[in-house]
């Protein structure tokens, strides 16, 4: 007989519920709604890069442009002062850098001294053109009273030479008319008169040289003031540049803007036209290089999107100025030559410049530096 012994069940053992699966129905509305949002945004980012396309054409070769000014000496000197330092703002005319002005400012005595000169060799010239018209003026004047005079003793001359020719013919061809004394009185007239003559065609000649050396004195008198007037208008030219040469002991600021790239200290000795350092005016644009595919419908005034990298979250609005004349490569110092028989064909850009609306937050103004990478869509449509 046979028996089945049960074993017993421990009282305290729990029975192992099955765990309920989800409902496949539930899961897969959750998917495919999933499914369907990440495909709404798809078609949604589809949608607006299209649409930003049609409207727009833009770049990422874009920076922010300024004026750069390279602070350097006209003249060669040694520094003695040094009025800025680094990132420090400074206005137009401010001094920035003085030079030792002792070395200018001994030239520019000298030259001073130069022209005075000049000057007092000007007034003695025309102290001997003064004194050279007076003896012209007294020579002209003894001519006259010579060509008086000779004509006065030719006169008498003439009379003495008439009187003794007719005495002379009643002494020879009528005997006793005249004595012979009365015709030794007009041979001795004569002969008085012609020595007058000669004496006075003598001083005629003497004032006629006098005032032919009257007048080479004159004329002299002249080239010295023409050379004095020479010596004035170089003195007076020394002078001007003693004075700029001094005035460029100071050198100033020609724009409004912040020092950068300083490399200059008291005591250096420079040279003219070596770079101290740079002056970033405050004025910035940006500089777009587009594609020359890009051109066809871009135009002056249209209106400008512009992201700054250094400054997210921030949109820049403008407008398109004016288009470079040529493609960057053409002002590359080797341009490139297609005629080399090496011909590959490369799409080119062009720098478009565009001006920032103004005015700017102060804020923004001073973290928008030249230099920086830019972010540009010109909106065409």
């Amino acid at each position: 007989m046979n028996s089945t012994i049960d074993s017993p069940e421990p009282a305290n053992q729990t029975a192992l519920a099955p765990v309920a699966a989800p409902p496949t129905g539930k899961r897969n509305r959750l998917r495919w709604a999933i499914l369907g949002l990440l495909l709404l945004a798809v078609v949604a980012w589809l949608a607006e890069f299209t649409w930003h396309a049609y409207r727009y054409e833009d770049t990422d070769d874009a920076f922010v442009a300024g004026h750069s000014h390279q602070i350097s000496p006209q003249i060669d000197g040694r520094v003695q002062e040094v009025c800025v330092k680094d990132n420090q703002f400074v206005k137009a005319g401010d001094v920035l850098v003085r030079l030792d002005p002792l070395e200018f400012e001994i030239a520019l005595q000298k030259a001073q001294a130069t022209l005075a000169q000049a000057n007092a060799q000007q007034a003695q010239a025309l102290a001997a053109i003064s004194q050279a018209d007076a003896q012209l003026a007294q020579a002209q004047a003894r001519i006259t009273q010579a060509e008086a005079q000779a004509r006065q003793t030719s006169a008498q001359l003439e009379l003495a030479r008439q009187n003794h020719e007719r005495n002379d013919r009643l002494f020879k061809n009528d005997v006793g008319v005249i004595a012979r004394a009365d015709l030794d009185t007009t041979r001795g007239a004569l002969d008085s008169g012609q020595a007058a003559n000669d004496a006075a065609n003598a001083n005629l000649k003497a004032a006629t040289a006098g005032v032919a050396s009257a007048q080479a004195a004159h004329d002299a008198a002249e080239a010295q003031q023409a050379t004095a007037k020479a010596l004035i208008a170089a003195g007076a030219a020394d002078v001007r540049d003693a004075q700029r040469k001094l005035s460029h002991t100071s050198i100033l600021a020609p724009a409004d803007g912040r020092i950068g790239n300083k490399n200059v200290e008291p005591g250096n000795r420079v040279q003219a036209g070596e770079t101290l350092f740079a002056l970033m005016g405050s004025d910035v644009w940006v500089v777009a290089n587009f594609k020359e595919t890009q051109l066809a419908k871009m135009h002056s005034g249209q209106p400008v999107d512009i992201s700054i990298d250094a400054l997210p979250g921030q949109t820049f609005h403008g407008t398109i100025e004016s288009f470079a004349p040529a493609s960057g490569a053409q002002f590359a110092l080797l341009p490139p030559d297609n005629a080399t028989g090496n011909f590959t064909k490369v799409v080119q850009r062009v720098p478009v410049r565009i001006n920032l609306e103004t005015p700017l937050a102060p804020d923004l103004a001073e973290r928008l530096l030249p230099g920086l990478s830019a972010v540009v869509a010109v909106r065409v449509r």
